[in-house]
């Protein structure tokens, strides 16, 4: 009997879930919550799909930040997530800086890819949410359909990917695919 997929919402992290910093968020002091994200967050963990935060975090290729210490801000994120009702199936993380050219990188989809393998999940039934056209790109790219929201760097895209739509924030993203059939 062949194994059953199972949908997934990847969410990129910084400018979806919580502010975007210019200077990146390297403390988990400065991770503060976008308004509206901890209750859609609640709302995602009642429904059958996987929800795998996928992030890229140039502070530790370029010596900012620690994989140490980005994992145990990832790893307080999904606590506080759990706290309140929520859930996280799987955090990735590309620590490469822009000009290292590695496969995991959003636009490149090798994140999603990964996620996919490890947890067994349907990538035509998934959806890629972010903040940025490279975010959509990666779910394109993996197979998977995307929304980009206008929070974080979401209000400066210009033309959006072919396919793409963009909506207000991580609230409207979820009321949005939960409402789409299959």
């Amino acid at each position: 009997m062949p194994e059953t997929l199972r949908a997934a919402i990847f969410l990129d992290r910084d400018g979806v879930i919580n502010e975007n910093r210019t200077q990146y968020v390297r403390t988990w002091e400065q991770l503060q919550l976008l308004a509206g994200a901890l209750p859609a967050l609640v709302r995602l963990a009642g429904s059958a799909f996987a929800v795998v935060i996928v992030t890229n975090q140039s502070a530790i290729g370029r010596g900012l930040l620690s994989n140490t210490v980005a994992q145990h801000i990832n790893a307080q994120l999904v606590a506080q997530l759990e706290r309140a009702g929520g859930r996280i199936d799987g955090v990735y993380v590309c620590p490469h800086r822009p000009d290292e050219d590695c496969a995991c990188r959003k636009p490149r989809p090798g994140l999603l890819l990964q996620a996919a393998s490890d947890l067994k999940l349907d990538l035509e039934k998934s959806w890629m949410v972010g903040d940025a056209a490279t975010d959509a790109q990666a779910g394109l790219a993996a197979g998977t359909r995307a929304l980009l929201v206008r929070t974080g760097r979401g209000s400066e895209i210009g033309v959006l990917p072919a396919g793409v739509a963009q909506v207000a924030d991580l609230a409207a993203a979820v009321d949005q695919i939960l409402k789409t059939p299959g």
